[in-house]
């Protein structure tokens, strides 16, 4: 019987990794007309006015009870324009990332979009935390690390100790059936892993290695998930977004044809051990 060679790849979403086409990866495609009256983004920053560059200020916004009493705000260089509305994007970013060890990620990521060009952005933090959900998910319906877990137990060939070909897509199955690692879990909504990646674009599962020895087998399988920091206009649409001065401010940055700030991919890795026994099946 025809064993399956190791690496092997079992499992590839639909979407595909460094897809640039995305909409949610457009960047520099609208005017202020376009943001103003498509997506009501008239009240963007409460620091600056994004399109004219002027600092607000107390007597320059209409709610309050000194506008107009002192004429415009101070102009600025339209690049401490966009410099102010970082800052307050990283400041508005707390509201969404409250403790845990990932609580800093979202503000590297703000700045990797101001400084880092549309680059790809990896980091050990994200790692661990891909990491820590397949290892904590304990759901047997679920989790895509036990449903493996049955496959082998299953359809190992014990008497010759290897993982015969004619099975293979019963491991995509146990994929496919399954849940696979998003952060969008409760803790997720405080801990910074919700507002940096929440659901995730593309996924890749391959099985590294297998080995099997006195009726037991161990296998190492590598995740690779990739998401996009970045919104598109279906985002910025939705309430639940839009009322949020950090959403709005986000995709005025990306969208504006002024500003341009490119979105990028985020990247995030882990290989777990996948371990059981002929008596487990």
């Amino acid at each position: 019987m025809t064993a399956l060679k190791f690496p092997c790849t079992i499992f590839q979403t639909q979407n595909r990794m460094d897809d640039y086409s995305a909409k949610d990866m457009r960047c520099g495609d609208l005017t202020e007309a376009q943001l103003k009256s498509q997506y009501g983004l008239v009240d963007v920053s409460s620091r600056v006015t994004p399109y004219t560059s002027i600092k607000i200020t107390p007597f320059n916004q209409p709610q309050s009870m000194f506008y107009g009493s002192r004429g415009e705000g101070q102009k600025i260089t339209h690049q401490q324009c966009a410099a102010m509305l970082f800052e307050e994007f990283r400041q508005l970013s707390r509201l969404f990332s409250v403790y845990g060890p990932y609580r800093h990620l979202i503000e590297k990521m703000i700045t990797h979009m101001q400084n880092g060009n549309g680059m790809p952005f990896i980091d050990m933090a994200l790692d661990s935390a891909l990491k820590e959900h397949i290892l904590s998910d304990n759901s047997t319906e679920n989790s895509t690390r036990l449903r493996l877990q049955k496959a082998f137990n299953i359809f190992i060939d014990w008497d010759n100790k290897n993982y015969p070909i004619k099975n293979k897509d019963e491991l995509r199955k146990a994929i496919a059936f399954g849940k696979l690692p998003k952060f969008d879990r409760f803790q997720d909504n405080y801990n910074g892993m919700g507002i940096t990646v929440h659901d995730t674009w593309a996924t890749h599962i391959t099985i590294k290695s297998l080995h099997i020895d006195n009726d037991r087998y161990r296998a190492i399988v590598h995740y690779k998930v990739q998401d996009h920091f970045g919104l598109d206009v279906d985002d910025i649409s939705k309430f639940k977004f839009n009322q949020f001065r950090f959403f709005r401010i986000w995709f005025v940055l990306q969208r504006y044809n002024q500003f341009g700030f490119k979105p990028f991919m985020t990247n995030m890795d882990a290989t777990v051990e996948i371990t059981g026994g002929r008596d487990e099946s």
